[in-house]
């Protein structure tokens, strides 16, 4: 499974790419806004991140320029945290983008090139969260379509080891096929 967005190319995650990943994410003020990476992440983590399994139903993809293939992070969709909510349909958008590449709107457009394969996968509900002392993912949420839940709840920082306040968003999708639609 690949998507190409006007700058990116998504793909699926080879162990080959350990080293582009560990170079994106071996960054504390990187992890420090992930739930489930651990601090400090080293090659094993690296390693063991990249040998994993694709899931097409949960899709992780690195995302790379299109234009020089360099790593600029990861994107994609898992299980949503805490919540029965996945047999509906739903799923949590996740995504980190390497420092070089903040501020450049690469985490919106690789969040809109999930979103768009969520609507293919037959996905109705996305659900994100950002901890409350990164309000930038908060923004790229805002600009993906979520909406705030109202609800701050408190999420495990594998990095910072506690749990941090996190708000809690959610996304309708709309133009969801049906899987009539995706069987023709």
């Amino acid at each position: 499974m690949f998507h190409r967005s006007e700058r990116l190319l998504l793909r699926p995650i080879w162990p080959e790419d350990w080293q582009g990943v560990l170079g994106g994410i071996a960054d504390e003020g990187v992890v420090r806004n992930l739930a489930s990476a651990p601090w400090p992440y080293d090659e094993t983590d690296a390693r063991e991140f990249a040998a994993r399994p694709f899931d097409p139903s949960q899709p992780t993809f690195l995302a790379t320029r299109a234009a020089d293939a360099a790593v600029i992070g990861c994107a994609g969709l898992g299980p949503v945290e805490g919540s029965d909510v996945a047999a509906k349909g739903a799923a949590e958008l996740g995504y980190w983008i390497a420092r070089p590449y903040w501020g450049q709107g690469y985490a919106t457009e690789a969040g809109r090139a999930v979103l768009e394969i969520a609507r293919v996968l037959g996905r109705r509900e996305i659900h994100s969260a950002h901890f409350l002392d990164n309000p930038a993912s908060g923004r790229v949420l805002r600009k993906l379509g979520f909406e705030p839940t109202g609800q701050v709840v408190k999420r495990l920082s594998c990095a910072r080891g506690h749990e941090v306040e996190a708000a809690q968003y959610r996304l309708l999708l709309d133009g969801v096929q049906s899987e009539r639609q995706r069987a023709a």
